[in-house]
This record gives structure tokens, sequence and C-alpha cells, in this order.
């Protein structure tokens, strides 16, 4: 052990990082192992280079242009069915699977647990994994074939994920047709690029963002996994999103039949400072540009219809196919610093809750791929059917207006079915996914039977 920390010590002390050790001479043999077990898999030069990435001048924006998107509403009757009906062939061949990221904790909610375990509120009480493990068994009910699900966890709450699949007899989901794995982790470094403590025998570690998810999938065994299954299409998404219409048929069909290797949906930003990243082209190609990113000038310009110039927001919800995920799992991405507050154990070993950013985060993006081919498939949606993110506890993007996003949507769905409007006046609102993915199959027979259920 001596010659193993002598040896360690050494390669830290030269990379100015041997403050790591310093607590070693006060651990147990179990711990003096486990730090040294961290260390040996530190690459200090690359985490050197990480810490210029803080230095580096804000993103250009020189060379953007608007990009074009289909928009979904402009397709007609029949282009829509055939889509959705390619989507479905694609489904039934086994050709779909869909992958979330799944790696934050839910504690800005105030819910202590996975952020997919969290409810918003909904009659039922379902969770968010819930409500996308339901939609995904509609989808494969109809399609005469499970869906494989993907599910990113962080380190932080992999076995508390699982766990919570297990209690939940997974949803009615064949557990083989669930496949769970951690993302990548990357060590925190303060102000003067030391790497950060989180225990007295543990180096501080973040999870390294949703563009490490296909390295993740490849060093986990998923992508194989997916190879193994004859996957085409591999579904990203959010586990946030309330109103997530996970492996879309109408999508997946837009996306084979331009067949470009991404596709994404899009909405129109609600007002030009909204704080979302707008789709472009950068240098003739595809990519996103963050919001505190884009000029005034820009942000506020406007086309000839009086829509905004740069309006595509990003949704976060993509089409991946297969070959390109095998193509670029190791292609090296930039990476991102976030100054944030992170907690760590000072030089004497005591644990501290910083009031103030005092740490840099280094993430990558997973829209930092799209700029990787020349195009991509753009979809433009109606956020209000598909888009309802949980960010905040309160206000904006919170549980409460998610909520009132899906029951507001289900309330149409029961009027174009043919509801009274004044039945549903002033009721709460709720349609299990088993039963209608998008609107579909409420029958007069299955509509007297939920609002019997609901009501009476």
């Amino acid at each position: 052990m001596d010659k193993r920390y002598d040896e360690l010590y050494k390669k830290a002390q030269a990379c100015g990082q041997e403050h790591i050790l310093r607590l070693y001479p006060s651990l147990s043999e179990a711990s003096k192992s486990k730090l040294l077990d961290q260390i040996e898999q530190l690459d200090f030069a690359a985490l050197r280079e990480l810490f210029h990435h803080t230095k580096q001048p804000s993103v250009s924006t020189d060379g953007i242009s608007p990009m074009e998107a289909y928009d979904s509403e402009d397709y007609s009757e029949e282009e829509r069915k055939q889509l959705t009906e390619t989507g479905w062939d694609r489904l039934r061949q086994g050709k779909v699977a869909a992958l979330v990221v799944a790696g934050g904790q839910g504690s800005r909610l105030g819910n202590e647990g996975p952020k997919g375990t969290y409810n918003i509120g909904l009659p039922s009480g379902k969770s968010l994994f819930q409500l996308q493990a339901e939609r995904l068994l509609n989808l494969s009910r109809r399609a005469g074939r499970s869906i494989p699900w993907y599910i990113m966890t962080s380190p932080e709450n992999h076995q508390e994920t699982v766990r919570y699949f297990q209690a939940s007899l997974y949803f009615g989901y064949a557990p083989d047709d669930i496949f769970f794995f951690r993302q990548n982790v990357l060590p925190a470094l303060d102000s003067v690029g030391r790497v950060l403590l989180s225990a007295k025998d543990e180096i501080g570690l973040t999870p390294s963002g949703n563009g490490d998810v296909f390295a993740s999938m490849k060093r986990s065994g998923a992508l194989d996994d997916l190879k193994r299954r004859g996957v085409e299409w591999l579904f990203y998404y959010n586990v946030d999103n309330a109103l997530i219409r996970v492996a879309d048929p109408l999508f997946v069909g837009a996306a084979a039949h331009h067949n470009h290797p991404i596709a994404t949906k899009v909405a129109e930003k609600a007002y030009p400072e909204e704080k979302v990243g707008i789709l472009c082209l950068k240098d003739g190609r595809p990519a996103v540009v963050e919001y505190m990113d884009l000029p005034k000038e820009l942000m506020y310009e406007t086309d000839s219809s009086g829509h905004l110039t740069y309006g595509l927001g990003n949704l976060s919800i993509h089409l991946f196919r297969t070959d390109f995920i095998e193509r670029h799992a190791d292609t090296n991405i930039p990476y991102h610093a976030a100054h944030k507050a992170v907690k760590y154990i000072d030089d004497q070993g005591h644990p501290v809750q910083p009031a103030s950013p005092n740490a840099f985060k280094f993430e990558k993006f997973i829209f930092d791929f799209f700029p990787l081919d020349e195009r991509m498939t753009v979809l433009k949606i109606r956020r209000e059917e598909e888009f309802a993110p949980i960010k905040n506890k309160e206000g904006k993007d919170s549980p409460a207006t998610a909520r009132r996003l899906v029951q507001d949507l289900y309330k149409r769905w029961l009027l174009e079915a043919g509801a009274a409007p004044s039945v549903l006046e002033g009721r709460d609102i709720e349609i299990s996914p088993l039963v209608s993915y998008a609107g579909e199959g409420l029958t007069p027979e299955v509509l007297k039977a939920l609002l019997d259920a609901q009501f009476n």
C-alpha cells in the first residue's frame, strides 16, 4: 500500500493535486484503498486541459443562419397518415428504442428521490416514470412487440432508480426490455483548478452531461444491446417532460422518411427572451445556440411573416440512427464549464456547503453532436401538446404548470371525442396513457367509462 501511495502522491504532486491525499493518514485501511482506487482513475493532464475551458471566451455566433423545419401542422391528412404508418412499421419491426436521460435528483422540487419518481399531482398520483412507461406500453401493445427502454441514471441515483422500478414491478414492463446504465462522471475543480473531495475518502465527482450518453452506452454495454436487438432509431428525451410522446410514430416516420442520421423536435419560442436554446445553422451545419449567447439583435429579428428569425426552440427531443451513435460514441465533442456551488471537504476534513459558486462542473451537451452531420430532420410541433418541463418548484416550468398542461390536453381530447363541456367544467381530468397515447381510441364506450369512473 505504501508503494502505491508513494507513486500516486508523486503523480498528484506533479500536477499540483497532492491536497487530495492530505487526509490520507487519518483514514481506515478500507478508506485508504478506496481513495487510492479513485485517484488511479484520474487523468490529471486531461483535468488541467479541462480547467483551461473555464477561461475560454464566450461562444461565437459568427456564421449562423436560420434553419428550415417541417411544420407538423402543415402536413396534409394523407401525408400525416403515411408518415405515421411508416413509424408504426418501424415499431412493428423492432427498429425503434427509447432512451431517457434520468440522472437528476428531485431535490429542487422538494423530492429527495430521483426526478423520474416525482408525482406532479395528477389524481392517480402517477410518477413521471410511470406516465412514460405506460405510453411505451400502449405503443408496444399496438405494435405487437415491446419497445426497448434505456434509462441513463447517475451514480447518485442509480440504485434508488432500480429499486423504484423493482418495487413498482416495472409498471408492467418486461424487465429484460429495460436497460439501466450509469452516466460518466468527472471531478469538480475549484477556482484554481484543484480537485475537490466530497468526503475524506472520496473524490467529488459530478455527472459529465447528457452529451456523454453515447460513450456511457458503449461503456455499459447498452450500445451492444441496441445493436443486438437490431434497433435502427433511438428516441432520446429528458425525464422531466410530463407530456413527452415517447417513440412518437409520426416523428419516427418523418425521421425514417428523410433518413438523416439525426432528427429533432422544436417549438416556436414563446417570446424572444425565452431561456431556451435555438436551432440554427452555423457555418452551414446544424447547431444549437444557447439563449445567453444569442446577440440581442438576432434575438428580436423577425422574418417577412412576423415570426422570429431564430425562433426554433430546442426541446431536447431527438432521434438518432444507431449507426450514427456507433460511429460517434467516442467522438470528442467539447466540454462546457459551469460555475456552481459544490459541497466539499476542506483541508481539515470538515464539510463545507458554500452559499455562492466555488467550483466548476464540466458537461458535454447532446446537441454538440448535431454539427457532425451536414443535415438533420427538424419537425416543429405544438408545445402545449408535447412539452411540459418541470424545472422549478414553483412558478414557470413547475409541477403546477406541467399538471395544468397535461390536464388541459386531456380535456381537449375529451371534448374532441364528444364529451359535453358542462360535464368537464371545474373537474380534474386524467386519461391513462394505457387508454390513449395521443387522443386516439376515445370511442363513445371508452368515453362513457372514463367519465363514469372519474366523476360518478
